[in-house]
């Protein structure tokens, strides 16, 4: 329910708020009323009558004062008065009986983990944003409880076949004893015969490399994937040899992206725009002898400007075959090799 402007005013002026911490400690103060007043409210709900009843009740359990208990809120942290019963059966709900961080203090601190952020620098952070205390320790006992889900993910079962499976690597910096280092994450996509992208695998190494890869194409059988009909990868040395070490059978088509980002490096800046236009014909084609249509008319218009034999070599080499051989799908392309 928004507040009137008036209330608002009203508000500062009868709590004399000057500064943002002013600010915190109302909200934590009225924080902890509501909390406090709502469970009240459940423990009337759970006998049956509200506080002071005084007439006729259908239990013997009654009230039994309450205890303290020290919670920690993105507020900061305040201590609530917990209502008890006579008999012991209450159980907050709103509050369960062992929880005393109901800030989401745990999501935070894995969400800035993964965005990076040291053990010390995230301690900071907390306690600069809520006022908590939150030591080293304490913040990778958290982050360590993620570490059992995510050795669960990458060991899961898969499907026995995947129609497609895409196969790439992210560059990133990390920090680690002090020093900014260079590490790859290792993507393996897959698409269900459903027609579902499926995250197969993500695992990180120092650097890219066909040995690598080979390892997790032996994780993925392993885990019981045991055909896949297409491969699409960069144009990384030994790739393909480790695809048909594992999956002889697969056929292996090069990333269209990838093709075109090195191809294009011999296009002017100024041409690069509709360039790239151009070739949209040609890899969104439905099949082969529309792509090759496709690519004679970009022969005519830009044939004389540029080396097309190096330009488009570079973008339909021999990795590209497989797709033209098909009938067009959704996410294929249909890039045909120029003999």
């Amino acid at each position: 329910m928004p507040v009137a402007k008036e209330q608002i005013r009203q508000i500062i002026a009868d709590n004399n708020l000057n500064s943002v911490a002013d600010v915190y400690t109302l909200l934590r103060d009225s924080f902890k009323d509501i909390l406090q007043e709502l469970m009240e409210a459940e423990l009337d709900a759970s006998l049956g009558y509200a506080k002071n009843h005084k007439g006729d009740v259908r239990t013997s359990n009654k009230r039994n004062g309450h205890s303290t208990k020290t919670l920690k809120s993105q507020y900061g942290e305040f201590q609530i008065d917990v209502p008890r019963d006579c008999e012991g059966e209450f159980e907050p709900k709103l509050i369960p009986k062992y929880k005393k961080d109901i800030s989401g203090i745990e999501e935070k601190v894995i969400s800035l983990y993964a965005r990076g952020m040291s053990t010390r620098d995230i301690h900071d952070q907390i306690q600069e944003l809520y006022g908590m205390e939150l030591s080293a320790e304490m913040v990778s006992k958290i982050t360590d409880k993620i570490l059992p889900e995510v050795r669960e993910w990458q060991s899961r079962p898969l499907n026995p076949v995947y129609p497609f499976v895409f196969m790439d690597c992210i560059h990133y910096k990390v920090r680690e004893d002090g020093r900014i280092l260079s590490r790859a994450a290792y993507i393996v996509l897959g698409i269900t015969a459903e027609g579902y992208k499926d995250i197969l695998s993500i695992t990180v190494g120092a650097n890219e490399s066909s040995k690598f890869w080979m390892g997790m194409l032996n994780d993925m059988k392993n885990r019981g994937v045991q055909e896949v009909l297409f491969f699409c990868v960069d144009g990384l040395a030994g790739f393909k040899e480790a695809i048909s070490a594992v999956y002889p059978d697969a056929q292996i088509q090069r990333c269209v992206i990838h093709m075109m980002r090195n191809s294009f490096k011999y296009v002017n800046y100024s041409d690069l725009k509709q360039f790239s236009s151009d070739f949209k014909s040609v890899y969104n084609a439905p099949s082969e002898t529309a792509a090759l249509s496709e690519l004679e008319k970009i022969r005519e218009k830009w044939g004389k400007k540029y080396p097309m034999r190096l330009v488009i070599g570079r973008i339909t080499g021999k990795m590209s075959v497989p797709s033209s051989s098909f009938p067009m799908t959704s996410g294929a392309s249909c890039i045909p090799q120029i003999s």
